[in-house]
Order: C-alpha cells, then structure tokens, then sequence
C-alpha cells in the first residue's frame, strides 16, 4: 500500500520586485496546485499587509510555502499567522530572519548600514547595472531584459519591518544557491541554520535558479513533496 503523504498545493513566495512568470517553467512541470503570490504594491505596505495580502492568495486549506529571497521573510510572518495551514516550508536562497528582525537588519555589517541609507535615498528599485550583473547573473540576454523591464520596487517596510515570532512547520527545506551575487553563501547558511531544516539541496546558480536552472529546481520541489 502506498503510504506517502500526499503533496499540499504550493504558494510561490518570490523575491522583492520579480515577475511572477519567473516560475512558469517550475509550475509546469509540478503535480499539485500552485499559486505566485503578488505582493501589495503600495508605499508604506507593512510587513504584515505583504503576508496578509499573500495569504488571502494561498490555496485553500493547509499548503506548502516556496519561498525565494525576501519571501522568506514574508514566509515567517505567515507562519507566524496561520501556523497550523503551513504544512511545509523550503527556501530558496531565502532570508530568515531571528524574530524580531528585519531582512535589512539580517544583513551583515556594513551591508545593512549601506543598503539602508541607499534604499533612504533611491528607492527599492536597484539600479538597472545592479539588477542585470547581480540579480541577473547567468541569465541568457532575453530573461535579463524582461527581468529588468518589469522590475517593481517594493514598500520600504518590507526591508524594515521585524518578523514576529513563529514556530516554523516540521517539514522544512532549504535550497542555496552556490554562486549568488545577491545573498552570499555564507549569509545563505545562516538563514538556512535559522529555518533548521531536515532538508538542504545545493544548486550551482546564480540568486534566480528558478529561470537558469529550473528542470533541477523542479526535481528538488518534487523531492521535497515527497517527504525525501
């Protein structure tokens, strides 16, 4: 008799700014529903409005979180306000920030001083040079582009809110991406030490493995569905 779990849908967390077609490949090729979450775009959108905007969005029922990049803290904070419809957890190259702090305040130093008082000055959105060699990188020319064409900056509050305390799911996963421009190996492992996840897959990409990498990515979320 065949005794696996069966698999809850998905909602897709994705980092700050991103399309939710960079999952379109990933979904395709998955057995179980699967939702993009989009995020509040608004000035002063809190932290909290990001997971409740996303969490009116999940499937219904318990599901399991994707989360990619600043959704990990979005991931946290719903955790911490619906415990018991997260059936499971995997980040991708994901912040996880202690509770309490911010995905700024995760950030080593001096990184965090120098981000905050930029995104101070300029705003959410990165410099179109920063997306393509940093966010982008080991994208073919086509993905770059339309990455940076629908870039949207997010809420301030999304870097600087502090994530409430939370228990994380027992089935936990995390993913790190080994040549990331955007969250440094070393940062990922921390992360990944917070969430303590049974689950860890490492991925040779860039931060968008979901686009340069994504039947592999696929294998990993099939993977962790089925509890391995």
């Amino acid at each position: 008799m065949n005794t696996r779990p069966q698999a809850t849908p998905i909602l897709f967390l994705s980092g700050a700014g991103l399309p939710a077609w960079i999952w379109d490949d990933v979904r395709a090729s998955l057995p179980v529903e699967s939702v993009v979450a989009a995020y509040p775009k608004r000035d002063g959108a809190t932290l909290h409005d990001y997971a409740d905007t996303a969490l009116a969005q999940a499937p219904d029922g318990p599901f399991t979180i994707v989360a990619h990049s600043i959704g990990g803290v979005v991931a946290g904070e719903i955790t911490a306000m619906a415990p018991d419809r997260v059936d499971g957890l995997l980040g991708i190259a994901a912040s996880i920030p202690a509770a309490g702090t911010s995905f700024l305040g995760a950030l080593p130093t001096p990184q965090r001083f120098v981000v905050g008082a930029i995104m101070r000055l300029a705003g959410t959105r990165p410099p179109e040079k920063v997306i393509r060699s940093g966010l982008c990188a080991g994208l073919g020319d086509a993905e770059i582009a339309r990455v940076v064409a629908e870039f949207e900056p997010e809420s301030q509050r999304l870097y600087r809110d502090g994530v409430s305390p939370r228990t994380f799911p027992a089935r936990s996963g995390y993913v790190t991406t080994t040549i990331d421009r955007e969250i440094p190996l070393a940062s990922q492992r921390k992360h990944a030490a917070e969430l303590n996840p049974d689950f860890r897959r490492e991925m040779p990409t860039g931060h968008l493995p979901m686009l340069q990498d994504s039947a592999s990515l696929t294998r990993i979320l099939q993977e962790f569905a089925a509890g391995a």
